[in-house]
Order: C-alpha cells, then structure tokens, then sequence
C-alpha cells in the first residue's frame, strides 16, 4: 500500500477534458455551491455550510487532511478554465489503507456531459494502481438514478446485504481491485 501521507505534493490528475487539482481558497464561491445549491444536494445528507467562511474552512480541513493522510479532495475544472465545475474524493480510508470510499458533485449545468465519469475512472486508476487500494466504496442514496448509472458504468455492484447504518436512504456500491 502507497500510503497517501507518502504524498508530500498535492497529485493534479488530467484526463482528456479535465484537471482535477488541489482546492484552494479561491474556489470558495464554488465549493459553497455545491455543497448549498438544492439540486446539488437533493440526494446527498450532509451537515449545512455556513457561508463563504465555512467554505474556506472546508478547503483548510481537505487540505490538512490530506497532509495527515486522510482523504484526498480534488476540484475538477476543465482544461484551459480554473473555476470548479465539481469535486471528486477519496475518503473514509480504512485504518489498514486496504480500501477508501469515493464521493463526488458537479454542478448542474454540467450534468450529462460525461465529465464525472472521465474523473471518476482517473481516480479509480489512482485509488488502484497509485495507492494500492484492494476496495472502493460508494454511498449513494436509492433514488439517485443518475449516480447509480455512473456507479455501474464504471464496474461497481450493488451490495444489497449491506446497509448504511448513517443514513438508511443509501445504497452502498463496491469496486474490487481483484475482479
């Protein structure tokens, strides 16, 4: 296992249309929106933002949680244009770094151009291939139609024995490293 605290510099991933890069607190605006806009959050049960500050603060803890080995927040934006159009994440790293969950958001207006897909295979690669991951987990809730199809398309299976404790709403999604 490549443990993620054996990163010392923030790893920027490029895909054909994409960057996915460290969050820094220019990208306040954006992360306040995506984890504020109704349509953004209409499937997702998290803890309200409060405000801009809240914003910057979220950025600070993503990146000292990174430092500490913990997760790894990237901001997604596309090729030649610095603002977020998402974010994609590995986190929830199991003490023994044999598995992590993924999660992710893009902006509305970005829907069905298939840019989460393309990030989420980089950092599938990543998770795999860079640090060594045998499992990646996915919570998304049952009525999620739109990540579930994401989810599936990019090789993960339903686990119906399984139930998020957190939030009953929730289907939980593994990908193995070993299939």
């Amino acid at each position: 296992m490549n443990d993620l605290k054996d990163h010392h510099t923030f790893p920027e991933l490029v895909t054909k249309r994409l960057v996915l890069r460290k969050l820094t607190v220019d990208d306040a605006e954006q992360i306040l929106f995506l984890r504020t806009d109704p349509i953004v959050n209409k499937h997702i049960q998290r803890k309200s933002m409060n405000g801009i500050e809240g914003a910057k603060k979220f950025i600070s803890e993503c990146n000292r949680n990174f430092i500490k080995g913990e997760l790894i927040q990237w901001g997604i934006t596309l090729k030649g244009n610095d603002s977020l159009v998402g974010s994609i994440c590995l986190w929830n790293i199991s003490k023994d770094k044999q598995k992590a969950e993924i999660g992710y958001n893009l902006i509305p207006d970005q829907y069905r151009k298939g840019y989460m897909n393309e990030a989420m295979k980089k950092v599938i690669d990543f998770g795999f291939n860079v640090l060594g991951f045998d499992r990646i987990e996915a919570y998304t809730e049952k009525e999620n139609s739109g990540s579930k199809r994401l989810l599936l398309k990019n090789g993960f299976i339903h686990d119906p024995n399984r139930t998020d404790e957190d939030n009953p709403k929730n289907d939980i999604y593994l990908l193995s490293n070993q299939l």
